[in-house]
């Protein structure tokens, strides 16, 4: 079976991304299309980040049994970068329609993420990368996916018993894999450290 090529894992999560909008604003109530667009579109993306960050963890710390999302990881974070574009406009619509401006520590914090997603995104071309220094590539993806990852989880993490039981169980899975993600990529840095032969080969 003929694999995807990363344009088109990254055409289809962003009509993914489009669809999801166009669903939401469909069916939701009019006082709840554009937050319900925007909390979607954001798991959207969450779902694609996850697989590019906690890939090659999943694969040291289970085995080859998850290789497959390993051997996707770039695909998977250009995938997300894609969609991602679907919830930043949403995000831009309701700064533009919303009454309640966005605190200025809210924009640098989520404004920030958005920064290394695309300055990520273009360290993932492979001409531009082969330019760079190997350790200062290197750094900079770490603080990069780690810096978006904390926005997400502080996304999922706050008020999450804020509108009732069926609230806190949609955002639960999303919460636990936010919290599960920083522990796999610990637990596999200890395992290369403690079995760095066996993992090389």
């Amino acid at each position: 079976m003929r694999k995807g090529t990363t344009t088109e894992w990254m055409a289809g999560a962003l009509i993914v991304a489009l669809a999801i909008v166009l669903i939401v604003r469909t069916v939701a109530a009019p006082g709840a299309r554009v937050s319900g667009a925007l909390q979607a579109t954001a798991r959207w993306s969450f779902i694609l980040f996850w697989c590019a960050y906690a890939g090659n963890a999943l694969a040291v710390v289970f085995g080859p049994r998850f290789q497959a999302i390993a051997h996707r990881c770039r695909d998977f974070a250009l995938a997300y970068a894609s969609a991602h574009l679907a919830h930043i406009g949403m995000v831009a619509w309701m700064m533009l329609t919303s009454d309640t401006p966005f605190g200025r520590f809210e924009l640098i914090f989520f404004g920030t993420a958005i920064f290394w997603t695309y300055l990520l995104a273009l360290l993932s071309i492979k001409t531009l990368a082969a330019r760079l220094d190997p350790k200062l590539l290197r750094t900079l993806r770490t603080i990069g996916v780690e810096y978006i990852a904390l926005v997400f989880l502080a996304g999922f993490a706050r008020n999450p018993f804020q509108g009732g039981i069926v609230n806190l169980v949609i955002y639960l899975p999303f919460l636990a894999l936010a919290i599960a993600g920083p522990l796999l990529r610990f637990a596999a840095v200890v395992k290369r450290m403690s079995h760095p032969r066996t993992l090389a080969t």
